[in-house]
């Protein structure tokens, strides 16, 4: 009697082929965890400093979450509407799946989900949406390291800046200079991302020459990719799509910031501003940005500490901001479960509605 079928083979061809990444993301998470816990960090607060926090700030960010989600996958209709149709239903399904893929899957997996799930649904080119997909990758990294080095100094860090986060030996003002220099690389990215657009055609005949001298149809293959690639980009010479991405990618990240504003004062940081909390964001951006341990575990918690010890003293950042850290990250993570949980229903009753109902006559009958 021949064995069963695995029930869900898609997701053990994942599994093996990305057992390597898996295992080794997470070691990094239980060595930032024994970082952490060695260098006086708390991961989970004690429960005096979370008795005086005002619990409904914590539902209130929670909806504030929901709102930013909306905000990040609906804009993406504006790169994508350049290439392909693509149902605002569809966008929103396939992103909030995808955004906690990206938030979940180690060393940035996720980020090739979205793309992938479109070219399943027969919308978009693989390609294409990966193109379209690191665009925005790309304008989120130059808006958020602009508003950081723009926002930093106007929350007037402490002078000196510690030259430790409790018993860790990290220096915070490494952080302006991290800063900094990633807003220059995110520029030049821009900067190669619209010259690969507008120099598509020579990109695509170096592809081909270069290929070709190993194999003709690799070339034609690797050649028809970057052609492919390059059309996610076809939003950039358009006002009507580039400004309105922009105008509600600035929308994103100012929900975002006034989020994680709210959720400070109600942990307690009393002197946490607006433009604080912008800065705090951005500095979790950068310390994000290298892949790394499912969930962005370990890195997501040092990098909101080192963002703290900016304007904090130790007691505060170590005290209140503990439970900040903690509920900020338990926060996001589980909207992010809840959005893909809505997203995947969503889909079931989509394609349930498309499918005839049984008994009736199909296409053919």
């Amino acid at each position: 009697m021949p064995e069963p079928a695995p029930s869900n083979p898609g997701l053990l061809a994942f599994l093996h082929r990305h057992v390597t990444k898996l295992v080794i993301s997470g070691v990094i998470g239980v060595a930032f965890w024994l970082v952490l816990r060695g260098g006086g960090l708390p991961v989970l607060p004690d429960t005096e400093v979370l008795r005086p926090v005002r619990w409904w700030t914590v539902g209130a960010y929670a909806l504030v979450v929901m709102a930013w989600s909306f905000v990040r996958a609906m804009r993406s209709r504006h790169l994508l509407r350049p290439v392909a149709q693509v149902s605002l239903r569809e966008l929103l399904v396939v992103s909030w799946i995808g955004f906690v893929a990206i938030f979940v899957l180690p060393f940035r997996l996720g980020e090739f989900v979205r793309p992938a799930l479109l070219h399943s649904k027969g919308s978009v080119p693989f390609s294409t949406g990966t193109g379209a997909f690191g665009a925005e990758r790309i304008i989120d990294g130059l808006f958020l390291m602009t508003v950081l080095g723009v926002t930093l100094p106007l929350g007037r860090p402490l002078d000196p800046l510690p030259d430790h986060i409790g018993k860790l030996p990290v220096p915070v003002v490494a952080v302006p200079a991290a800063a900094y220099s990633m807003l220059l690389v995110f520029i030049a990215a821009f900067a190669a991302m619209a010259l690969f657009y507008w120099r598509r055609d020579l990109a695509r005949r170096l592809t081909h020459k270069v290929i070709d001298l190993v194999s003709a149809r690799l070339a034609t293959f690797m050649s028809d990719q970057v052609e492919k690639l390059s059309n996610g980009f076809r939003f950039l010479p358009s006002p009507r799509h580039l400004i309105a991405y922009l105008l509600e990618t600035a929308l994103y990240w100012g929900l975002a910031g006034a989020g994680m504003w709210l959720l400070a004062w109600g942990c307690g940081l009393d002197h946490m501003t607006f433009v604080r909390a912008c800065a705090l964001m951005g500095v979790l951006g950068l310390g994000i940005i290298v892949p790394g341990a499912p969930g962005y575990f370990g890195a997501f918690q040092a990098s909101v500490y080192a963002g703290l010890a900016l304007y904090f003293g130790e007691p505060v950042v170590l005290g209140a901001g503990s439970a900040y850290v903690f509920l900020l990250y338990a926060v996001q993570l589980s909207m992010m479960f809840v959005n893909a949980l809505v997203g995947a229903a969503i889909g079931v009753g989509q394609s349930a509605r498309a499918r005839p109902e049984l008994g009736q006559a199909g296409p053919l009958g």
